[in-house]
């Protein structure tokens, strides 16, 4: 069997060294196209070399365009690999333009479609990723989902009466957090307090919004008096804030890889973000987190109260950390075997 991997953003980088370990287990010939969605170094080489992941066979470099010309041009050079690979399944990931447009090639060449993490919905079709999601459950073949509310989301869309595999699996990212915590790499020229807290911004919808970020910005620089605020950020973030002319009374680093976030992870006191990925990672970690945003994929996060949703539209006040009085701590994603489980259901469905 061979697996053409679409993969271009760095939480896809993370769920692929987890299953293109999984695929060599099952003896599948595996071949990587890197879109070049997150072309800096430090969003990609590194993960590449802390996790080896698999050298990627084709390297698009798409970057630095809107999300039509992005998704067009992905299309375009996907296709012609496709034809020239002919895979038995094209497999993708999560929720970005490097997924829609993987989806799109295969299937409008007739190829069977894998989509991991399959069936998530934040019910705000604002958001980009909603819309690939949507888009690219609907096509796909096999829809490995990482949690029951994701598999009950597609059955009320209808799924159990389209041509498909729906399959409860876990969540992959699971299996890579218990696998790399055992590497894990306190960050290095980095002077850190006893007591901090992690900190990620990344969305459009804060940094390009002046009221977003000077609300999350006040809220930081708030939470830096009882504690250090380490936040890793991205240079256009970086840049957004200094041309903003903000006061800042926390911590800004560089981005970090991925074995270095789980060290601030398992060390922090809490995490505050607007990603989806670091909102599980947190709970991996057994971490409160407070979610800059209106909405959340992961609802069983909120509904156990380790995740609280703030809306940064607003002012965010410091007792809101507080009010977080997690339930019990249980496996919400699986037991750290999805990899596996996704290459078992899929050899024993082609028998």
């Amino acid at each position: 069997m061979k697996i053409v991997t679409v993969i271009g953003a760095r939480p896809q980088f993370i769920k692929a060294s987890i299953v293109s370990f999984a695929m060599q287990n099952h003896g599948i010939d595996e071949v990587i196209i890197h879109t070049g969605q997150h072309y800096d170094p430090q969003m990609s080489d590194i993960f590449f070399k802390q996790m080896e992941i698999p050298k990627p066979k084709y390297i698009l470099d798409v970057n630095g365009v809107g999300h039509g010309a992005m998704t067009g041009r992905m299309l375009e050079q996907i296709e012609e690999i496709l034809l020239q690979e002919k895979p038995d399944y094209v497999l993708v990931y999560g929720d970005t333009n490097s997924t829609l447009a993987g989806v799109l090639a295969a299937k409008k060449l007739h190829m069977k479609v894998v989509h991991v993490e399959a069936g998530l919905r934040s019910f705000n079709m604002a958001m980009p990723e909603e819309i690939n999601r949507i888009l690219t459950d609907r096509i796909s073949d096999y829809l490995f989902c990482p949690t029951q509310t994701a598999v009950n989301n597609l059955i009320n869309e209808g799924y159990n009466n389209l041509d498909c595999k729906v399959e409860l699996v876990g969540d992959v990212m699971y299996d890579c957090f218990l696998h790399f915590s055992n590497k894990q790499q306190k960050p290095s020229d980095i002077n850190i307090a006893n007591k901090y807290v992690l900190a990620t911004i990344h969305r459009a919808e804060n940094t390009d919004s002046p009221n977003n970020l000077t609300n999350i910005v006040t809220f930081l620089n708030k939470l830096a008096e009882g504690y250090q605020v380490i936040l890793p950020l991205h240079p256009r973030t970086k840049k957004i804030i200094e041309q903003s002319h903000h006061e800042i009374k926390f911590t800004i680093i560089d981005p970090v890889g991925y074995l270095e976030m789980i060290w601030l992870l398992n060390n922090c006191e809490f995490v505050i973000t607007d990603s989806g990925g670091l909102q599980k990672e947190a709970y991996f970690a057994k971490k409160k987190c407070i979610t800059l945003r209106s909405e959340t994929e992961w609802v069983e996060l909120v509904e156990s109260r380790w995740n609280i949703l703030k809306n940064p539209v607003n002012h965010i006040y410091f007792e809101t950390v507080d009010i977080l009085m997690p339930e019990s701590y249980n496996l919400l994603y699986g037991d750290g075997n999805s990899a596996n489980l996704i290459f078992q259901r899929l050899l024993f469905n082609e028998k």
